[in-house]
């Protein structure tokens, strides 16, 4: 839809507060009434960009994890592999609007948490757990290992997506993240012996 397309584009520039209907309408080119066919305000905009855009890559990563018969490894590079496009997308402009702004809209922080950040990290969890049924990583507590996991993939996004926009100073973030996956692979190696 050319409506959510034109709020996610902006929405990832301006940031939600920023981005008014109208600029919005314009930008899909309707008129401005157009929109309040489709939704009753920018909240609700906002929650189809999430469930339209966001959503669906979460849903692909669930799909491979019950298919994934190979090391498990393989599945967190899969799930930094997904990170990575959306650093490189205007996607990756949502989670750093969402830190930016969660004071002052605070529903849409709610909504976030509750849609994207939770259901991402019960998928890091999952991927934990069965690396360590299998053997593959040594016990942890998969919830403690998440913020571990995600913290640099979430300082590349805000990076790239703010201050990295305005600065000479570049980061491979690819490289960063590929750096970030080998620590943690060699950490959670099983003990010798085990």
């Amino acid at each position: 839809m050319e409506i959510v397309a034109a709020a996610l584009a902006l929405f990832a520039a301006r940031g939600y507060g920023a981005t008014k209907l109208e600029d919005v309408a314009c930008a899909a080119g309707i008129a401005k009434g157009t929109i309040y066919l489709y939704f009753a305000n920018k909240e609700d905009l906002f929650r189809a960009v999430v469930r339209q855009e966001l959503l669906p890559a979460l849903a692909r990563i669930e799909a491979a994890i019950e298919v994934h018969t190979g090391p498990t490894q393989d599945l967190l590079r899969l799930l930094m592999a997904h990170f990575v496009q959306m650093i490189e997308s205007e996607l990756g402009g949502i989670p750093k609007l969402v830190v930016s702004e969660a004071g002052n809209f605070p529903e849409i922080a709610q909504f976030y948490a509750d849609e994207v950040v939770a259901r991402g990290m019960a998928i890091i969890e999952r991927i934990v757990a069965r690396g360590v049924d299998r053997g593959e990583f040594r016990p942890v507590e998969a919830a403690r290992l998440t913020p571990v996991l995600v913290g640099p993939m979430l300082c590349m996004l805000l990076w790239r997506h703010s201050i990295g926009r305005h600065s000479a100073i570049g980061f491979d973030h690819r490289a960063v993240l590929e750096t970030q996956i080998d620590i943690l692979l060699r950490g959670l190696a099983p003990e010798p012996g085990a």
